[in-house]
């Protein structure tokens, strides 16, 4: 079986609202669930494609700052 699951997740959330896309952000970091990691990194790969340089400068930093 061939399953790309980016393509999948992707799917999943096209189309949505921003409203849909904050809920399905927050359900997944509150359920803490394991099997929501790959959905969160498939959006975070999104923002970081569509982030100028500043934009990437200041998630590094508050990536950094998190993991302190």
């Amino acid at each position: 079986m061939d399953l790309n699951l980016r393509k999948a997740i992707l799917a999943n959330v096209s189309g949505n609202s921003r409203e849909e896309l904050e809920s399905t952000i927050l359900e997944a970091i509150q359920s803490g669930e394991e099997k929501m990691l790959p959905g969160l990194g498939v959006l975070f790969e999104i923002i970081w494609q569509q982030s100028d340089e500043k934009d990437k400068d200041e998630m590094l930093e508050a990536l950094s700052s998190g993991l302190e």
